[in-house]
C-alpha cells in the first residue's frame, strides 16, 4: 500500500467521503423529487453544506495526533493539503448540482459558506481535536441560518445565512477560511491524552 493510501485509511476518509456525497445526495433526490421550484432555497443550501462539511470534520485527525508529531514527515503540508482537497470536494458536489433539476446556489453562497465553514473546524480542530470540531459549526450555522440578522454586526454574527452581496459575511468567512488554513496546518490537531 503506498502512503497516501495508509494516510487516507488512517482518517477513515473513505467512510467520511461516503457519507458527505451521499448525504447530499439524498437531499438532492428529495428536493429534486417533491420541491416545485428547482433552485434550493438558501436554508437547504446551508445546511447542506454544512452536513458535508461535519461529516468531513473526523478525518482532520488520525487516531492519535500525538503519534502525527513524532512522523519525519513534513505536516503542515499534509495538513493544508487535506483541508484544501476537502473544499474541493464540497465545491465540486455542490457546485455540479448547478447543471441538475435540483440546484444548489448560487455558487457564491456556496463557496462563501463552504470554505468558511472549513475554516471554523480546522480552527476548532486545533483547539478541541477532530472528534469535537463541528460541534460549534453545527450549532452556530444552524441558528445563523435561521435567524440571520440585519447590519454589518448581525452581518457579520450570522454570516453562515446572509445573502451573497453581504460584504460583511463574506469578510467573516474569508477571514475564517485563511485563519483556519492557517492554524491547522501549522499546529495541527489539538494534543489528546492516551487514555482518550
Amino acid at each position: 500500500m503506498t502512503g497516501t493510501l495508509l494516510y487516507l485509511r488512517s482518517r477513515r476518509v473513505p467512510l467520511a467521503l461516503a457519507a458527505a456525497v451521499g448525504g447530499a445526495a439524498v437531499i438532492w433526490a428529495l428536493y429534486l423529487a417533491f420541491a416545485k421550484d428547482r433552485d434550493a432555497t438558501p436554508l437547504v443550501v446551508v445546511l447542506t453544506v454544512l452536513l458535508m462539511v461535519a461529516a468531513l470534520a473526523p478525518t482532520l485527525a488520525g487516531p492519535d495526533a500525538n503519534l502525527d508529531r513524532t512522523a519525519s514527515l513534513r505536516w503542515s503540508w499534509r495538513r493544508g493539503g487535506h483541508l484544501l482537497a476537502g473544499g474541493v470536494i464540497v465545491l465540486a458536489v455542490l457546485l455540479a448540482t448547478l447543471h441538475t433539476g435540483a440546484r444548489f446556489g448560487p455558487a457564491a453562497l456556496v463557496v462563501r459558506d463552504a470554505t468558511g465553514l472549513l475554516g471554523l473546524t480546522a480552527l476548532c480542530t486545533s483547539v478541541v481535536g477532530a472528534a469535537r470540531s463541528w460541534f460549534l459549526p453545527v450549532g452556530w450555522t444552524t441558528i445563523a441560518a435561521l435567524y440571520p440578522q440585519g447590519g454589518t454586526w448581525g452581518a457579520v454574527a450570522t454570516w453562515q445565512g446572509q445573502p451573497t452581496d453581504s460584504r460583511a459575511a463574506t469578510v467573516t468567512a474569508a477571514a475564517f477560511a485563511l485563519g483556519g488554513l492557517v492554524a491547522y496546518a501549522i499546529a495541527g490537531p489539538a494534543r489528546t491524552d492516551p487514555a482518550e
